[in-house]
């Protein structure tokens, strides 16, 4: 009887998944996308991670399409132009027209940000970047003063322990490093990738944290030792990062509740403006609650770490393969600050750098793929979606669109950004202060150009990392 039962069950699962099935697709044949025939239960999986393996099995030349090692199957079916791929039973619409992808950002507020199919994800941080409606607003309200460039003046200004000097402490640290293993007078190979994630893990540890740095920074140490199928410590790990970060926290809010000032790092500016917020109302419903705080102390850390490491890397082995631009930047810095210490109003005068910071998020920008929800039935140019359809944006593939950047798309050529960069992030005035500090200081030391070693293989692990690494011919100035 419960063999019959569950037989019963399972057959009607399966005529309701094909009912489905023939909506949607019947849907999407009216609409002209296109995309493969249905495989039941996993759809377009497995041929979505046989083509992902295989990519990333072979290196490629500096001429050669990024996309087709990151997002090889997205690639081909962007071909199309209009198309959707399925997700396991869930069909995926994607969105390739820059008219399309701007109106999704600009109007949060019914394209929302997927939840985390990926509990990696989640562990890494659940902060601004996966909120939205209502909810993202109230936290960027409160955010916002943490990264505010009049904000970032004031902390240089007035206090001791304050950002800046944090960016040049953490970078001071690694270049040390390098000139002791460089010898004077030649070129030396050195993989200078685990050096720059260390010194951004270093700079976002101070920044956030300040007097608690070593805490913060002992604690997000697990970060370099993400769990695998065969390290399944996950629940362990997030309950260490949640106790230690709550811990801190809490140490800080009774500081403050005895009258002690603690807005010299992003934790504190953070506790501040929401305190603000929270006493402006009078209630906390409108201010961000000990796990949301620690959420976005969270995101603070994996997002300065990672989208800065990232940056500075590929900055550099395009420097590498571009001396002439290595040249003007270097020229610009001696120009601005010859060989002292980098100040604020200085790094705010490298134009060269900047130029070259934009170009460089543009040909390896911190994400290449976004995912979105649309909470309503909404007309999207051509398309009508219906209410909760998945949308996958290739990033990527906005940023080398011929159509917006010309024939000389795959070409680095930051004079594209003379005129100054759009518009990023909550973060980018942060971020591109610590990018710039760090190119200039770096440039003051040391010329570099590509090892013969060094093998092309960008991936994508939530960033756009070098697979090997990036083994430079490092030499002393």
């Amino acid at each position: 009887m419960e063999i019959l039962s569950n037989t019963i069950i399972a057959t009607i699962c399966v005529a309701i998944l094909l009912v489905y099935t023939w909506k949607v697709l019947n849907w999407a044949w009216q609409r002209g996308l296109k995309g493969n025939p249905y495989k039941l239960l996993y759809g377009d999986l497995n041929e979505l991670t046989k083509s992902i393996l295989e990519a990333k099995s072979k290196p490629i030349n500096f001429s050669d399409d990024i996309a087709q090692r990151l997002i090889p199957f997205f690639l081909q079916l962007h071909q199309q132009k209009c198309s959707f791929v399925w997700l396991g039973p869930y069909p995926t619409v994607l969105i390739t027209y820059p008219e399309h992808v701007k109106e999704i950002f600009t109007k949060n507020y019914v394209y929302v940000k997927q939840r985390h199919a990926n509990p990696m994800t989640k562990l890494l941080a659940d902060g601004l970047s996966t909120i939205d409606g209502d909810k993202w607003a109230k936290h960027r309200n409160i955010i916002n003063p943490v990264f505010h460039v009049e904000k970032l003046k004031h902390l240089l200004v007035f206090h001791l322990q304050h950002m800046l000097p944090a960016f040049y402490v953490s970078c001071s640290v690694m270049l040390s490093k390098w000139e002791e293993i460089v010898p004077k007078g030649r070129s030396f190979e050195l993989d200078v990738w685990p050096d720059l994630q260390i010194m951004a893990s270093e700079v976002i540890s101070r920044t956030a944290f300040g007097s608690s740095y070593e805490e913060g920074r002992t604690t997000f140490l697990v970060y370099r030792f993400l769990p695998t199928k065969r390290n399944k410590r996950t629940l362990e790990i997030e309950k260490q990062v949640q106790t230690t970060i709550r811990h801190i926290i809490d140490k800080r809010l009774r500081a403050m509740e005895a009258g002690e000032t603690s807005n010299d790092d992003l934790l504190g500016i953070l506790l501040e403006s929401n305190m603000k917020e929270i006493e402006q109302h009078g209630s906390k419903d409108f201010g961000m609650t000990t796990v949301e705080v620690i959420e976005e102390c969270k995101l603070f850390y994996f997002a300065g770490q990672e989208t800065t490491s990232v940056l500075l890397v590929w900055t550099m082995i395009l420097l590498c393969l571009h001396p002439e631009w290595q040249v003007r930047a270097r020229e610009e810095v001696s120009h601005i600050f010859g060989n002292n210490k980098s100040d604020l109003e200085g790094l705010n005068r490298l134009k060269i750098a900047m130029m070259i910071l934009y170009e460089t998020l543009r040909l390896f920008p911190p994400l290449p793929v976004f995912g979105r929800v649309n909470k309503e039935e909404v007309k999207l140019g051509e398309l009508n979606l219906p209410a909760e359809m998945p949308i996958i944006i290739p990033a990527i593939l906005v940023h080398y669109d011929k159509e917006i950047w010309g024939e000389d798309r795959k070409e680095f050529k930051p004079e594209r950004f003379s005129e100054g960069g759009p518009g990023v992030c909550i973060g980018q005035n942060f971020a591109m202060m610590e990018a710039k500090m760090a190119i200039a200081m770096i440039l003051q030391r040391f010329s570099f150009e590509l090892s013969p070693s060094y093998t092309h293989a960008p991936f994508a692990i939530v960033t756009i990392h070098p697979q090997y690494g990036a083994p430079l011919l490092m030499r002393k100035l």
